[in-house]
């Protein structure tokens, strides 16, 4: 439909209001999540360390690190203790 000037005249479509996407990622929607428990060594564990080798647990500093002799050298290895396990 044209008006006697020459605009163009249309039914404009009404706008609405988009709505909020909710984020999965957000750091207002997540959970707490405790951390895993520290593993426990005990005086005269025996322990296998990834680049130090095995080994025997001679003292324990509570859940803060141990102290293991792997024959030629001691070595103080604090948490967590990716690298070592136990035998």
């Amino acid at each position: 439909m044209l008006t006697p000037n020459g605009r163009i005249l249309g039914k404009m479509k009404s706008s609405h209001a988009a709505t909020r996407r909710i984020l999965p990622g957000s750091p207002f929607n997540r959970t707490i999540v405790p951390p895993p428990p520290v593993e426990q060594y005990a005086l005269n564990d025996r322990v296998s360390h990834d680049k130090y080798g095995l080994g025997v647990v001679i003292g324990v500093e509570d859940e803060l690190a141990v102290l293991v002799d792997f024959g030629p050298e001691q070595r103080r290895i604090t948490t967590p203790f990716a690298k070592m396990t136990r035998l």
